[in-house]
């Protein structure tokens, strides 16, 4: 027989919704501060930081619902 893990979903809720936040305010940061830096960002860094604010949003939004409510539920 396997051994159980116990998962601590409230943890893994918080921590994913936080990389979440960090993804976007990382792609929106950049995305104000690096032109007022450098000047015109090259299209693969606009592409970067736009694939970051994207994946930062859909992070924030599902990772929540799929260890806060589905997971918990399952067991």
């Amino acid at each position: 027989m396997a051994p159980t893990r116990n998962i601590n979903y409230a943890s893994w809720t918080k921590n994913s919704f936080l990389l979440g936040v960090a993804l976007l305010s990382i792609g929106a940061l950049g995305h104000i501060v690096g032109p007022a830096l450098v000047g015109q960002l090259e299209g693969w860094v606009s592409t970067l930081l736009l694939d970051l604010e994207i994946l930062g949003v859909l992070i924030g939004l599902i990772a929540p619902l799929v260890f806060g409510i589905v997971l918990p539920l399952t067991e």
